[in-house]
């Protein structure tokens, strides 16, 4: 089985749901807070983890409690945090998360993800092998996202890009990503998947929500369904979905298998709660019946 490498943020996320968004200047009683490990890089590694992959988690966090209580969640989801860096006079990185009908509004604080450096990068796939998988977000300065898919693809890596948040910069970097995952949204902003593939990516994983998703070559695409599941919270669905693919091509299945195994833990995270704590296991992905 191959390596997953994982680069990109972590987060504390803090999450509270309401009825609605408030309008400018009103205060509107909630419910349900939790506080929750999260960010993009952190979820998405806990799900290859928790997929049953050899994970490699690369990021920067604050030297303060919200760190720590990160890297401790991330040991406990099974994945190798040796190349999480405390990088000091920063905070953590914060993700404020209003949770209103299912679906999810998210104001971010970079924090320590934006101390991320070329340096960390090198370390981080010093020992990295050809073959092995690497998985990258834009919760980073996407200058050193860029940088990391370069290095990972000189040295031979299957390289994965969820562009999220989106940032039109990033389509630079499409050419070092063999599969580029973003939803429709990002999709939109980047001009659809053609203008994806003019800029160099090979495969587009689009995902569609409660629709699915489509895998597109520039010679073809197909859209599968989801399951249906009762939806509880959809933060983390995307991040899921990234980890269990990373998994699946690690475990040597083809895009197709390794996204129909991610799509099924996407479905499986939107019936719970919160960000990392939601991500199930291989076996819960595999046996969940509804």
């Amino acid at each position: 089985m191959k390596k997953v490498y994982v680069i990109g943020s972590l987060n504390m996320d803090l999450c509270i749901s309401a009825p609605y968004c408030p309008k400018g200047g009103e205060t509107l009683a909630g419910s349900g807070f939790i506080a929750n490990e999260g960010g993009k890089g952190a979820n998405q590694a806990a799900a290859a983890a928790k997929s049953g992959a050899e994970v490699y988690m690369c990021g920067c966090v604050g030297a303060d409690p919200f760190g720590g209580r990160l890297v401790s969640a991330l040991d406990d989801a099974g994945a190798d945090t040796r190349y999480v860096r405390r990088a000091e006079g920063v905070s953590t990185g914060i993700a404020v998360i209003i949770v209103t009908g299912g679906e999810n509004r998210i104001i971010l604080d970079k924090g320590a993800n934006a101390a991320l450096c070329e340096e960390d990068i090198d370390r981080a796939l010093e020992n990295a092998e050809a073959g092995d998988i690497f998985l990258t977000q834009s919760e980073n300065p996407v200058k050193i996202v860029g940088y990391a898919l370069k290095r990972a693809k000189e040295k031979g890596l299957l390289t994965i890009f969820n562009p999220a948040p989106a940032d039109p910069a990033a389509a630079e970097y499409f050419r070092f990503a063999d599969i580029v995952v973003p939803n429709e949204s990002e999709s939109e902003i980047f001009g659809g998947k053609e203008k994806m593939f003019s800029a160099g990516a090979k495969i587009v994983l689009t995902t569609l929500g409660s629709r699915g998703y489509e895998i597109a070559s520039p010679a073809k695409s197909r859209v599968y369904p989801c399951i249906r599941v009762p939806v509880a919270d959809t933060t983390a669905a995307g991040d899921t979905f990234c980890g269990g693919l990373a998994a699946g091509l690690a475990r040597g299945e083809t895009t197709e298998e390794a996204a129909a195994f991610a799509s099924r833990a996407a479905s499986v995270a939107c019936t719970r709660r919160g960000a990392m704590r939601s991500i199930p296991t291989r076996q819960e992905t595999e046996t969940y019946r509804g």
